[in-house]
């Protein structure tokens, strides 16, 4: 996945969501009146465009498979907005859509803040950001109110420059620990864990998954006593678990941080860039016993306990 300019040969592909209901259906643009016409013309006007950024969000082929946008940028501010392809969704690309324009806005662009509203009834795009943790703004400018007068039942959302939308000290209840690295000049980093002092268990099994295509998802399965620590060494994958502390996901694409599993976790695991590598340490050796493949199995297992 990357972001790049807009170019004329999106704009059919542009026209697909905008005349798809699924996606546009609460947005308040009457973007089904649109025509290819109009795609190709908001295409041309984005380039060169300071005050308002317009990128495609592509695939590793180079596939468009929506836009965001950094727009109205003033007073060391601007409004994020963001819309994918019914094919690009739950495949990682709005989320890394999302986090590639707020890196770009923060550490290019120097802005102080960006700020972004949803219709309460949008029940997905506002399931998206709360499960990403961001919250509900209240001190939004009123110019920027202004934009939208007249319109009730937003819901806005802010992040500020020095907030780190990946830092996280534990995700569903699982501790996410920084792997002990060695940076030397020039040559790279090394990076080491031991068992029984990094990790709190010891390690009989090492296990990697390689090769994957982008937009795969693996895992569904959760483990009745396994205890793991997942990291990626290479790439970028979206870590997905659920246990008793609820369900939450991380993006996983520094060596240096893993993710200690050692409770009953259903884990899911998207691959959002092509050959990422997943690694594994693991508190026991394969015992086809110890894993639950039923969703609902799982469910009833941690109910019980």
């Amino acid at each position: 996945m990357h972001l790049r300019q807009l170019e004329l040969r999106d704009a059919p592909l542009m026209l697909e969501w905008m005349h798809d209901s699924g996606v546009v259906g609460l947005l308040r643009t009457d973007f089904a009146s649109k025509t290819l016409s109009d795609a190709e013309e908001f295409i041309r006007k984005s380039i060169g465009d300071d005050k308002n950024i317009n990128l495609a969000i592509a695939s590793d082929e180079d596939e468009y498979m929506g836009t965001v946008t950094l727009r109205d940028i003033e007073d060391g501010s601007a409004e994020f907005a963001i819309t994918v392809r019914s094919k690009a969704m739950s495949r990682g690309y709005a989320w890394f859509g999302m986090e590639a324009i707020l890196e770009k806005a923060f550490k290019e662009l120097d802005l102080a803040s960006v700020y972004w509203c949803v219709s309460r009834k949008n029940t997905r795009a506002v399931r998206f950001y709360d499960k990403h943790n961001f919250h509900e703004a209240l001190d939004i400018p009123e110019k920027v109110l202004a934009r939208y007068e007249g319109i009730e039942d937003l819901k806005w959302y802010s992040v500020l420059k020095d907030d780190d939308i990946n830092e996280k000290d534990s995700v569903a209840g699982c501790k996410v620990i920084h792997i002990k690295t060695i940076p030397t000049v020039n040559a790279g980093e090394l990076s080491f864990f031991e068992a029984g002092q990094d990790i709190p268990f010891d390690v009989k099994r090492i296990y990697y998954i390689s090769k994957v295509p982008e937009g795969v998802r693996r895992g569904f399965h959760a483990h009745r006593a396994l205890k793991q620590l997942l990291f990626c060494p290479y790439g970028r994958i979206q870590l997905i678990l659920e246990n008793n502390n609820g369900r939450e996901e991380i993006e996983l694409y520094d060596p240096s941080i893993g993710v200690l599993i050692e409770e009953p976790t259903w884990r899911e695991m998207l691959w959002l860039q092509k050959d990422s590598v997943l690694c594994v340490a693991a508190s026991d050796h394969y015992d086809p016993a110890d894993y639950i493949r039923d969703y609902n199995e799982f469910k009833e297992f941690i109910r019980s306990k």
